[in-house]
């Protein structure tokens, strides 16, 4: 019989959790339009689950213009400051702030740091929208870089006052990694690892898990960054790594042939949908 070992990391962490609880909340209680400016996770199963209760996504800057009245709701990626000034422009508008608190944290890093005259250097994926909207809270000059290669073309002098943050789910080896190299090119350098402990404990026991794994399955959204970070954290370590999405994804994949499986999750799966793959997978032995 094969070992299987679930993560027990796996699934929600606690700022996608108070997000996902506070929009269910808003759609069960409010009398108008209900709103999320973007998916509040990167989870589709999630997403479609809140459109049959009447949330829906706005997408863009220009949406949220247009909008004359609802309760519109931060995810818990965060926005650019931008976004509650035109909130706070409409009388009839009621915002509901579910920024998870570890983002909260680098906004006003980034504000205080960027206020100084610093330049400052964001760590992560410039398309996600939490790099968007930490972004958001600073002033011009603010780079952002996701490897050691996007950094060096950025041209960054010795002479540079430098502010260092991370993307929450970046990956937190190669975090170190890049502060040792920047430490050694910039004299004034203040780096703030901003990669929340969830992230780093999720990240820590999908390495251990896939050490001593023949296979891994990685649960998440295709979109969601810290899900993509496990799968790579993951296949450094096994060969065998398999990225689903729902329970169905499981199915066409044959677990017989490996005698220890991993299970890990990233931080905007739902509980049912790791349980659902878990029992499936005992079921194959």
């Amino acid at each position: 019989m094969a070992e299987i070992r679930l993560a027990e990391t796996a699934g929600f962490c606690f700022g996608v959790r108070r997000a996902v609880e506070k929009v269910y909340e808003e759609a069960g209680k409010a009398a108008g339009p209900v709103y999320t400016y973007g998916p509040v996770i990167h989870n589709e199963e999630v997403v479609r689950d809140l459109e049959k209760k009447g949330v829906r996504v706005l997408h863009s800057e220009e949406e949220l213009k247009d909008l004359e009245e609802g309760t519109v709701i931060i995810r818990s990626h965060g926005v650019g400051k931008k976004i509650y000034d035109i909130c706070a422009g409409k009388d009839k508008v009621r915002l509901v702030d579910a920024t998870c608190p570890f983002v909260g944290k680098i906004h006003e890093i980034v504000r205080r740091e960027s206020a100084e005259g610093r330049r400052i250097l964001i760590i992560g994926d410039a398309s996600h929208p939490e790099v968007q909207g930490i972004r958001g809270w600073s002033m011009d000059n603010t780079d952002i870089a996701a490897s050691e290669e996007e950094i060096r073309g950025l041209g960054i002098s010795p002479c540079n006052s430098l502010s260092v943050v991370a993307q929450t789910t970046y990956n937190s080896k190669k975090f170190i990694e890049v502060i040792d190299k920047l430490k050694n090119l910039v004299y004034d350098i203040r780096c703030f690892n901003t990669i929340c402990n969830a992230t780093q404990e999720r990240q820590t026991e999908a390495r251990n898990i896939a050490s001593e794994a023949d296979a891994v399955i990685v649960i998440g959204g295709k979109s969601s960054s810290n899900t993509r970070k496990l799968v790579e954290i993951c296949r450094e370590e096994c060969d065998n790594v398999f990225f689903i999405q729902t329970a169905e994804d499981l199915k066409p994949l044959t677990l017989t042939s490996f005698d220890r499986i991993g299970i890990t999750a990233g931080a905007s799966t739902p509980q049912n949908i790791i349980e659902e793959v878990q029992n499936i997978v005992r079921s194959e032995f």
